[in-house]
């Protein structure tokens, strides 16, 4: 088993949750995060208001101390994780700076807490 972890754009988790329920995978947590990559924040992916002050500073300096993305977490069978990830990157992928990041994590033993299935049987 694998986990995925995937940071994106938050105006793509719905569309992400979607193409994933498509392809058999409707189960998966979503947490707001804030970050920055090598880019350290772009201005342009906010999109709610903030201060006068903070756009101010943001465009003298040319970057932002954190901008606010949505990560994704998955568990899948490790013969399921070529297809979830391409599915992740198919909708994400737009060539722009800030589209994400996807990360893969072995997973050793899950377990349903209901009814005590391990395994596969608790990703089900």
């Amino acid at each position: 088993m694998k986990e995925i972890y995937a940071i994106i754009r938050i105006n793509q988790v719905s569309d992400t949750k979607e193409a994933l329920k498509t392809i058999g995978f409707p189960a998966v947590t979503v947490t707001p995060v804030m970050g920055r990559g090598k880019q350290k924040g772009l201005l342009d992916e906010i999109t709610f208001q903030l201060s006068p002050e903070t756009i101010k500073k943001a465009k003298q300096g040319g970057e932002m101390k954190y901008i606010p993305k949505r990560m994704l977490f998955i568990v899948v069978d490790d013969s399921a994780v070529p297809m979830v990830v391409e599915t992740i990157i198919k909708v994400n992928q737009t060539g722009n700076i800030g589209d994400g990041r996807i990360f893969i994590c072995p997973v050793e033993e899950a377990i349903r807490i209901r009814t005590g299935e391990k395994g596969a049987q608790a990703l089900i």
